[in-house]
């Protein structure tokens, strides 16, 4: 292995050393190729630290002074803490910190507000709508009748003209706004006003922005929504999971859709984790980190236009990028295929009025290594020209090796 150990490793290598090389192998990955798959990041040390902490042993069904099991008192504190930094850093009354994941916090928030076979608008999954926004191969499209919204042929930008119309000619009894493929700024103030136009709730899906928010570089959908949901990871860069933000005024309705409606337990280890994320994101230095993300996204953006992809609204707010291949002459599927073998690891995703697959791809996780400007001008040309057929596999694979191992995201421990 490139890697170096670490103690916890050693110690997983004496005792099961199948496993530790898995362990160890997924290390030397995320360290010699380049991550650019929007929705990852690198946590850091301590946030690792307190995922493979005692707390993992404990079970705590419930919330802090009203657990159905003893000894809790020391977990208390932790969820306190994280609820209140989350409630500061995003601005919030109220916190749940106890989401598996964004897919739970969605479920969670849906519990909160409707009822099965009440009306939902949210943006349709070909425009990058997520599976929680009425897949029919997902809960929230068996369980409530969701009508689509859809971006601009021309523009791919939100149709927020649509938007209204549907909402008036529907009723719907919430509108979700959030998406996992667009790489805008949403207009929340807008959404709000649609949805008291119509008397519906407003639920804003962060998952991907709320890092963003959190450094400032973002606009804050708190303040317009009624409850938003959100994961920590991603640019947040705290370990997987999900919260929810909403007003004091359904802060009861939301715990109660959380626990015991669609959770047991709560993961006291990953719940201390989001704390020392939430510490974390509340730091100058974070502040910087989110703006460089989205400079980052920008120049990779840019790069990638100038090489010939087509890159969906002619840019990015975001840490997000969505591109369509095909004047290189390859498809979305096939891009991935021979980004991942050059070391460039990326996801595809469903383009707008079109139906074939595109690419996305994001800067947290190269930018929480380290990367500039600089370098994403440098990716956007080896990716470019992989596509092309211009650079060899083995060449493209030596650079990406190159570049990754300049930027360890887990520099060794000094001594």
């Amino acid at each position: 292995m490139t890697v170096t150990r670490t103690p916890e490793a050693d110690v997983l290598l004496r005792q099961d050393p199948e496993l530790a090389e898995v362990l160890l192998g997924e290390l030397d990955r995320q360290s010699t190729t380049l991550q650019l798959i929007a929705a990852e990041n690198f946590t850091s040390r301590a946030v690792l630290a307190a995922l493979g902490s005692p707390l993992a042993n404990k079970y705590a069904e419930g919330y802090p002074a009203a657990r159905h099991h003893g000894g809790c008192e020391i977990v208390d504190v932790a969820e306190r803490i994280a609820v209140d930094r989350a409630r500061t850093l995003f601005g919030a009354d109220h916190a749940n910190v106890q989401p598996h994941s964004g897919s739970s916090a969605v479920l969670a928030a849906y519990a909160a507000l409707l009822r099965p076979g009440d009306t939902v608008l949210a943006l349709g999954l070909p425009h990058g709508g997520h599976l929680t926004h009425g897949s029919p191969a997902n809960f929230s499209g068996r369980w409530f009748d969701f009508v689509a919204y859809g971006v601009d042929a021309e523009s791919g930008l939100i149709d927020y003209e649509q938007v209204r119309t549907l909402a008036r000619t529907h009723r719907p009894k919430a509108i979700v706004c959030g998406s996992i493929a667009y790489p805008r700024h949403i207009d929340h103030a807008l959404f709000r006003d649609i949805a008291d136009e119509v008397g519906a709730y407003l639920i804003a899906d962060a998952a991907h922005p709320i890092g963003l928010v959190a450094g400032g570089a973002a606009p804050n959908p708190v303040p317009y929504a009624d409850i938003v949901c959100a994961t920590t990871h991603k640019v947040l860069r705290g370990p997987r999971g999900g919260m929810l933000l909403c007003g004091g005024e359904l802060a009861e309705r939301v715990d109660r859709a959380v626990f015991p409606f669609t959770q047991g337990g709560a993961q006291m280890h990953t719940v201390a984790a989001k704390a020392v994320a939430f510490g974390e994101a509340a730091m100058p230095a974070f502040t910087l980190y989110a703006h460089q993300v989205v400079d980052n996204a920008r120049v990779l953006a840019a790069g990638l236009a100038a090489e010939g992809l087509v890159v969906t609204t002619g840019g990015t707010d975001t840490h997000l990028i969505t591109a369509d291949p095909a004047p290189l002459g390859v498809d979305g599927r096939t891009a991935r295929g021979l980004l991942a073998a050059a070391g460039m690891v990326l996801d595809c995703c469903a383009l707008p009025h079109a139906h074939v697959r595109g690419l996305r791809l994001g800067t947290a996780a190269v930018t929480t290594q380290g990367m500039r400007e600089t370098e994403m001008a440098r990716i956007a040309v080896l990716l470019a020209g992989v596509l092309r057929g211009e650079v060899d596999g083995a060449r493209a694979r030596a650079e990406t090796r190159e570049l990754a191992e300049a930027f360890p995201p887990y520099p060794p421990y000094p001594g």
